[in-house]
Formats: structure tokens, sequence, C-alpha cells
């Protein structure tokens, strides 16, 4: 197969750092393993590399109730009674009552896909371990039909976390890791031009000089995000905000700020 290389998309800009991390995983066959704040683009980047391979994308949303066999496969017993009870032709087809889950969907396809699991830490602890066989092998056992799926073509994993808990050493070893560093003004600029590339140089200057300063204030507890910083560049668009309005009025501040304790702190801290 043709080696895949992933340089980003226009909609996603991604740092030197991050596409070779990508590209070490998939030419490792690795799963990659990303953490970073939130807002930093964890899931987006699933979607970026789904379309600058042109490959479908499968997303299994993790939980905390979510448990590793949902993602192989359940069976349905509820709905095999039931149908059971009316008389439906095929009860006897167990086959017809198995439902893969998103890891066995993406085992089963007919062409590569890439596979997102989202916020795997928000999952009991047991959890990464429960996927290292699957992961690892490629495949699994369905008891009830006595079939293996064996992944036709080996998906390309991508697992998102926010560092919730720790994730296991067995799970680390077996993954390919990078974490994504809150942007830099210049990185961050670059990011908001690719939404709004007609935005006025000195209105994004003074509403990223507040962003940052606001995520440098001691004690705030929730810092404001890269998506939190396009849709205030958009508000202020929107509401016409003259530039040098935005550091003494900070207009719409809300769309950045949260939380009540925060937005009392931003207000005693100057941001000049």
């Amino acid at each position: 197969m043709e080696q895949q290389i992933f340089n980003g998309t226009q909609e996603y800009v991604a740092s030197e750092q991050l596409m070779a991390s990508v590209n070490i995983a998939i030419a490792l066959k690795k799963p990659l393993l990303i953490k970073g704040e939130p807002g930093t683009g964890k899931t987006m980047l699933a979607e970026a590399v789904a379309k600058a391979l042109g490959k479908r994308l499968i997303i299994w949303n993790i939980k905390s109730t979510t448990k590793a066999q949902e993602g192989l496969y359940v069976y349905d017993t509820i709905q095999r009674l039931y149908d059971g009870q009316f008389g439906e032709e095929g009860v006897n087809d167990i086959a017809r009552y198995i439902k893969l889950g998103k890891l066995g969907e993406a085992f089963d396809s007919d062409e590569q896909v890439i596979l997102l699991i989202d916020e795997i830490d928000k999952a009991a602890l047991e959890f990464p371990n429960d996927l290292l066989w699957e992961l690892d092998q490629m495949e699994f056992y369905i008891n009830e039909t006595k079939r293996t799926v064996k992944a036709k073509h080996r998906p390309i994993v991508i697992i998102t976390s926010n560092a919730e808990k720790e994730l296991p050493d067995a799970f680390l070893r077996r993954c390919i890791f990078h974490y994504i560093d809150f942007p830099e003004r210049e990185l961050m600029e670059e990011i908001v031009r690719v939404h709004f590339p007609d935005v006025e140089a000195n209105l994004l200057k003074n509403a990223m000089d507040v962003f940052y300063n606001i995520r440098t204030i001691r004690d705030i507890r929730k810092k404001p995000s890269t998506s939190e910083l396009i849709d205030w560049v958009n508000a202020l668009q929107i509401g016409g905000i003259p530039a040098d309005k935005i550091r003494k009025e900070l207009p719409f501040v809300g769309v950045v700020v949260k939380k009540d304790e925060d937005l009392e702190l931003v207000r005693q801290n100057p941001l000049n």
C-alpha cells in the first residue's frame, strides 16, 4: 500500500511536530494518543486526517459508563426475546441480533477507515487495558456465533485524552504519544485567519492581547480555548466593535470567559 502522508488541511492548521506524529503512527501502525487541554483541536485532528487522506471517519465517543465490550459488539437479547414473543421469522439466527460496535465496524469495513476513540480518560480505569488485545491483534471473537472478526484493513486509530486520569502503562507502551501545546501567537493568528481571512489586523491583535492576558491570570479556573477565541473574534466582527474598545470595554467577554468567578478575576486584573 502506498505510504499515506498527512500534511494538514486548509481548515486545520497543524504544527510540524503534530503532522510528524500522525505520520509516524500511520507508518508504525500504532494508535496515536493525543493529549492537550480542551479546545486545542484534538477531536478535529481526526476529522482533518480523514479529510486529508480521503477516508471515512468512525467516532467512538467515550462516557463514564462506556465498556470496552460495547466497542466490539453487543448481543441484543431483548430484541430477540421480543421477536420470539411475536413469532418473527429468523429468531433462531443469533447473528441477526449481533450489532457491531464502533471498533467492530472499523475492523469489518471493506476500506481502511479512521477510528477516533474520543476522550478515553472518561471511562473506568480498566477500559484501556480491556482493549489491548484487540488493538494489538486487530481482531476479536464473538462467542454467540463462534465468529472471529478480523480487520480487513487496519484502521488508523486516533485516541484523545483530556488527562483527567492517568492511563495504564501497558496501554501507553502501545501508543505513539503527542501532546498538543497551546498555540503560540503566530500559530494562533494563522488558525484564526483560516476562519476569518479578512479580519482586520488591529482587531485581531487587540483580541489576542486580551485573550492571552486572560490565560495568564493567576487562579483562573477555566482558561479560554482556541475555539472560544475564534467565536469571540466572530462576535467582535458581527458587532462592529472598534479595535480600540476591545481592551477598555471587553465587549462580549462572556464568549471567552465562562465562569462567574473567572469573570470577576478578569475585571479585577488590568489587561494592558
